[in-house]
């Protein structure tokens, strides 16, 4: 999920983008820009950075072990070949 910090910042530039008049008449604009953005961004299927790299890690070992048993597949099929 994103940072609430990140989210309130959005929200607040947003606000402050508001003209004034209309800033006065939206009382509270900025927290509800805020509940606006969480809600819209909580339906979207985000993992959060650290979820990512894991699975960035899980991956490249992966694909390594993958690797390891073409290689040894291959030499496997070519002792089988000799024989």
């Amino acid at each position: 999920m994103l940072d609430p910090k990140k989210l309130e910042e959005i929200a607040k530039q947003i606000a402050d983008a508001v003209p004034k008049g209309v800033k006065d008449m939206a009382e509270g604009a900025e927290s509800k820009v805020k509940q606006i953005l969480q809600s819209q961004i909580s339906r979207l299927d985000f993992v959060s950075r650290e979820e990512f790299d894991v699975q960035t890690q899980v991956l490249i070992r992966t694909r390594e072990k993958l690797a390891a048993l073409e290689t040894r597949i291959a030499a496997l099929e070519a002792l089988n070949i000799k024989d």
